[in-house]
């Protein structure tokens, strides 16, 4: 898609339908302003893109959702998981730098309509959280550590203790990331899946569907399946998990990879919002 187009998205149509005033979805990595490497549509500072073609890529996004770019909100991830409450007073946190960003935080959930919750990719996870009983929404960034640290169940229980978010009114989604097929780890990542493997209970069939062998002590990992897993033991249920198979290094052409680009490249980013009424 070109620039005149504008900013190609990816939206969770279904959670739309759903819930009346959210805005869901993903970026691809086309349809704006930035040059290379980091063409088009990067969406994050600390690439070393020009930062007035990442301003200028992150007002198109907000503009094609139907919020203003002030509503933008993120966080400087640190693949911790550590988790903020987003009030009204935080809206537009870390839209013109990092330095007003949350710090050290890959989870932010809220129910403050107008607010756009947004975060940053290239292969790691995209987790997305509503509640369409109590309108909250959350966003999460979960690479290897984020997933073992289980910010997926530190969202639900977030969600739980500050709105009264019942697990099983939840959606969960899982956005693009690298796949199985491509997102090879060694025995020191492995370790610690297999402590969630081992705590989550024998009746999981991890091995064949969250990681099997590719021999010479390396595993392939699925991230995805690893937080969907997560996800449901959190208390979400199996049927109202959204769940995508695209893997961002098996199409460079459509998203940022930083495997596949030997990490010189952009960021695509999630968000989602309740519009305000």
């Amino acid at each position: 898609m070109d620039n005149n187009q504008g900013p190609e998205l990816l939206m969770i149509d279904s959670w739309q339908s759903q819930v009346a005033g959210l805005s869901v979805g993903f970026t691809s990595r086309r349809g704006g302003v930035s040059q290379r490497p980091y063409d088009s549509l990067n969406c994050a500072y600390h690439v070393h893109d020009v930062p007035e073609d990442v301003l200028r890529n992150r007002e198109l996004v907000a503009g094609a959702v139907g919020f203003p770019a002030e509503a933008w909100t993120c966080g400087e991830q640190v693949h911790s998981a550590a988790v903020a409450v987003v009030q009204e007073e935080d809206k537009g946190r870390g839209l013109y730098d990092r330095e007003s960003a949350f710090q050290q935080t890959d989870g932010l959930v809220t129910n403050v309509p107008g607010v756009l919750l947004t975060s940053f990719y290239a292969d790691c996870v995209p987790l997305y959280f509503c509640d369409p009983v109590r309108r909250v929404v959350g966003l999460a960034h979960a690479g290897w550590k984020g997933t073992v640290g289980e910010i997926a169940v530190e969202m639900v229980r977030t969600m739980n203790k500050t709105y009264g978010s019942d697990p099983a009114d939840m959606l969960g989604a899982i956005g693009p990331s690298i796949g199985g097929c491509c997102y090879e780890v060694d025995d020191y990542v492995m370790d610690r899946i297999r402590v969630l493997e081992q705590k989550y209970g024998v009746n999981d069939e991890w091995q064949g569907t969250v990681y099997r062998s590719a021999g010479d002590g390396k595993t392939m990992l699925d991230l995805k399946e690893c937080n969907r897993h997560i996800m449901m033991k959190a208390g979400i249920l199996p049927s109202r998990i959204e769940y995508t198979s695209w893997c961002t290094s098996c199409h460079p052409e459509i998203f940022y990879s930083y495997r596949k680009e030997n990490g010189v490249t952009g960021r695509m980013a999630s968000w989602i919002g309740l519009e305000e009424r």
